[in-house]
């Protein structure tokens, strides 16, 4: 096997373990607001993330929170748990350069991609745009590998000793 289709192989891997990271986080965070003054903790995170609670856009997004119930919050924080054990399995398999995690990720990432749209249809924003683009990129690196133009063909050597060794 190629290095270079190794070492993109393990990058995906990385992005998909990075966004299983950002998902926990959420979830934890979610959870976290469970019978809590809702406008008031999340006033405090934006700030100490060096932005204006008062701006509008995040204003509007914190008085939308707070009108969620604490079920909402179990709701959102127990799918964000979920997509990111999907994301952990993705990841994980393409470190370890496993081929059904190949195909896992084309099948899962591939079901997403509606979502992703519609989501920047109603939505949009730079950051959803990009990461669109860049599960599409995935998608189709990976379909490249799975059908085999992206697999190094093995060499005559490779086949006489896999053959040798099948007779056994």
């Amino acid at each position: 096997m190629n290095f270079s289709h190794d070492a993109m192989i393990r990058c995906i891997g990385v992005f998909k373990l990075f966004k299983a990271a950002c998902l926990i986080v959420i979830g934890f965070s979610l959870l976290k607001l469970i019978h809590r003054d809702v406008g008031t903790q999340l006033e405090n995170w934006v700030a100490s993330l060096g932005f204006d609670p008062g701006s509008g856009m995040i204003n509007h997004a914190i008085q939308k929170a707070t009108a969620l119930s604490p079920t909402r919050f179990k709701q959102f924080g127990a799918v964000s748990f979920v997509y990111a054990g999907l994301f952990l399995t993705e990841g994980i398999g393409l470190c370890r350069l496993k081929h059904w995690a190949e195909w896992f990720t084309v099948v899962i990432t591939s079901s997403l991609l509606p979502f992703e749209i519609y989501e920047i249809i109603h939505r949009g924003s730079v950051i959803k745009v990009f990461v669109l683009i860049l599960n599409i990129l995935v998608v189709i690196y990976l379909l490249f590998r799975i059908t085999g133009e992206g697999r190094a063909t093995p060499d005559k050597t490779t086949v006489r000793v896999t053959s040798a060794l099948r007779s056994r």
